[in-house]
């Protein structure tokens, strides 16, 4: 058996998808199942079992010598959520009791942190260990996410192999549901459908040109495969960064997702709200060396190739991964 926690929503659901492409059907599915938008990227899934997120524990007392992996993918990941209760409950509290758990049945551990953890940038997008507890995150939910990893480097006790992601922008199906925290491709396609134009932030720095505000965008198809990679080799145990490597500006993905439309860009630019003004990341750029060097050697999709696929074969049709 095989755990996804956040089973229904946008990377969970997507990683169940390649695990049963892959021929593992005994996935148990665990998530807060009452968001009906939510659950239809579980459809047509094979799932052995449906454990609501409360009941993971109680499941694992009687069930723990089945299970040969856990992903931890859910989180609370609203950005623009301040009640720190919600962050500590679901994100750090919830998270210590899986790691906890996986020692006690030394389940070998994937989880999900995160860039926010980088804030600004200020010490750079190394997925170095010592540095993580000198990072300043600029919201709670970053907070919440660089706290547990702080927190995992200094138990004693650990699975007998962990990693923890630090996700950077992830785009991709099945992320419907999400609505304003959904990618910037998935607003980017809505704006041009409704309107045949794009709006992007003005630049309020002088070292970045209108819509030259760069980040390391990830496609969940890649995300995945990374995750697939580690369930199999199970060494190297740590945290790790999970981009591409290669920062891209937002005016490129918008010329993308335009060229994926087959239409002529059309982009207009606003200026950047001034209540989140100067929390606004210009660059984000993953080191991946330190992924590469335990061995992972596939190329990552280009965002002109992912940003096709997206909405061409997805967001075009409505269809789900």
């Amino acid at each position: 058996m095989i755990i996804v926690t956040g089973a229904a929503g946008f990377i969970g659901s997507c990683l169940i998808q390649k695990l049963n492409e892959l021929k593992f059907r005994y996935i148990i599915a665990v998530d807060d199942f009452s968001n009906a938008d939510k659950n239809r990227n579980l459809e047509g899934k094979s799932i052995m079992e449906r454990v609501e997120r409360k009941d993971l524990f109680s499941w694992l007392e009687k069930n723990n010598r089945e299970v040969e992996f856990l992903f931890h993918i859910g989180a609370r990941t609203d950005t623009t959520e301040f009640d720190t209760k919600i962050f500590d409950e679901l994100n750090l509290d919830y998270s210590k009791k899986v790691w906890n758990a996986c020692v006690a049945y030394q389940i070998p551990l994937v989880y999900a942190s995160s860039a926010a953890t980088y804030g600004l940038g200020e010490l750079g997008y190394d997925d170095n260990e010592s540095v993580i507890p000198s990072l300043k995150p600029l919201n709670p939910y970053g907070d919440s996410k660089n706290d547990f990893d702080i927190w995992a480097l200094q138990q004693e006790k650990k699975p007998f192999f962990f990693a923890g992601l630090k996700f950077f922008n992830v785009y991709g199906p099945n992320e419907y549901h999400k609505g304003r925290m959904a990618s910037v491709i998935w607003h980017a396609y809505r704006q041009i459908h409704a309107n045949g134009a794009l709006k992007l932030f003005k630049s309020h720095r002088d070292d970045f040109k209108d819509g030259e505000q760069m980040r390391d965008f990830i496609y969940v198809k890649d995300l995945i495969e990374v995750c697939i990679f580690l369930m199999e080799h199970r060494k190297n145990s740590g945290i790790y960064n999970l981009g591409t490597g290669k920062a891209r500006s937002f005016n490129d993905l918008g010329k993308a997702t335009f060229a994926a439309l087959g239409l002529e860009s059309n982009i207009h630019y606003i200026d950047t709200p001034a209540d989140i003004r100067d929390k606004y990341q210009y660059f984000t750029e993953a080191n991946m060396a330190k992924l590469r060097a335990i061995g992972f050697t596939k190329e990552f999709t280009s965002l002109e190739e992912g940003v096709k696929d997206y909405v061409q074969n997805y967001l075009a049709k409505q269809l789900y991964y």
